[in-house]
């Protein structure tokens, strides 16, 4: 399936049905008097998150989304039925923001989770709603209001608790894939990876998912290679584990790129909790690994470990730091959501 993590839509709601303007005409009855029903309302415009999606791709062959308008009213006092609502399903993860494309909307996080986006129109009155002591055959019926109309974008962040990021062939893909089940992309060349892919990572009694992100080059907040779209991905991220290439000349210089670029982007990404990982180390002599550790130990903002994902060296124990981090994570969020203490108990 095609990855597609943004996308543009139209969406509208139904208009209101009209009232009806009837009389009540029955053999052998004496007495007649209007009996015009009132219109149906108009289809709601709803999204929902639903289980079963990872991506916006069908978005890209249906923009426009129309709820049905409301039924007419009809004579014998009936009313007419509601409009046929809209929905559009999205993933876990995905933002609806207005046509601005700041203003947020809903945020979808758990599957379920439901909200409207337009109401229908009203549906108008018949003409027995009219009806007074003054006015006893009214020959008036209001129209159906119409529906709300706009443009929305929907915007998908993959729900992972680490995310890898890195410049170009710094060898995220490979950690992934030798962490988890997943079979992303790999090749001897820059770009590899064109769209963020997930992977299961187990960690001894641990489990995690983690986000390999397209690399970025420095630039990439003002467009340069793929930009920094992707990072919007690591935003709801507990953790980063950072790969520094070790066979680059420059690990330090390559290190200072991608914390100038999550600085750069913003949301708060440069203060998430980060791992350093100086890679490829089964490509260099002990001297020369031991000589960039040193080089890196002073700049790094978090842990920093040296490891081969070619050869699995030192990997477990970078799987167990971001298991530890996200642990402790766990324990100060569910301790944030619990009750005030008050006081103690009296009776």
């Amino acid at each position: 399936m095609k990855f597609l993590d943004q996308a543009k839509v139209f969406i509208r709601s139904g208009n209101g049905g009209a009232g009806a303007v009837s009389f009540r005409r029955e053999k052998y009855i004496e007495f007649g008097g209007p009996d015009g029903g009132d219109g149906g309302r108009g289809g709601d415009v709803w999204a929902e998150c639903v289980d079963g999606l990872n991506t916006l791709v069908d978005y890209r062959y249906q923009q426009h989304f129309k709820a049905k308008t409301g039924v007419h009213g009809m004579g014998r006092d009936r009313s007419g039925a509601k409009g046929a609502d809209a929905t559009l399903r999205v993933p876990v993860g995905t933002q609806i923001f207005e046509d601005d494309n700041e203003t947020l909307i809903a945020d979808f996080t758990e599957v379920g989770q439901k909200v409207k986006l337009l109401p229908g129109g009203n549906g108008g009155f018949g003409n027995a709603h009219f009806k007074t002591a003054r006015n006893q055959a009214p020959r008036r019926a209001n129209p159906g209001l119409e529906g709300e109309e706009k443009w929305i974008w929907l915007r998908l962040k993959l729900i992972a608790d680490a995310g890898l990021v890195g410049l170009p062939n710094a060898g995220k893909s490979t950690f992934l894939s030798a962490v988890s089940a997943a079979k992303p992309k790999i090749a001897d060349y820059p770009f590899t990876t064109l769209h963020p892919n997930l992977g299961v990572v187990r960690a001894g009694d641990r489990e995690f998912v983690l986000a390999d992100i397209p690399g970025l080059i420095e630039g990439a907040s003002e467009g340069h290679g793929l930009g920094d779209r992707f990072l919007g991905h690591v935003e709801r991220c507990n953790v980063l584990v950072h790969l520094i290439d070790g066979t680059s000349e420059d690990v330090v210089g390559a290190y200072e790129t991608i914390r100038d670029e999550l600085s750069a982007y913003g949301h708060r990404l440069e203060d998430k909790t980060e791992i350093a990982v100086l890679n490829k180390i089964d490509a260099l002599t002990d001297e020369a690994v031991a000589e960039k550790f040193e080089e890196l130990r002073p700049h790094v903002v978090g842990s920093l470990f040296a490891a081969s994902t070619a050869s699995g060296k030192n990997i477990d124990k970078v799987l167990f730091a971001v298991g530890r981090i996200l642990d402790e994570t766990r324990v100060a969020d569910a301790e944030e959501k619990l009750p005030a203490e008050t006081g103690p108990w009296a009776p």
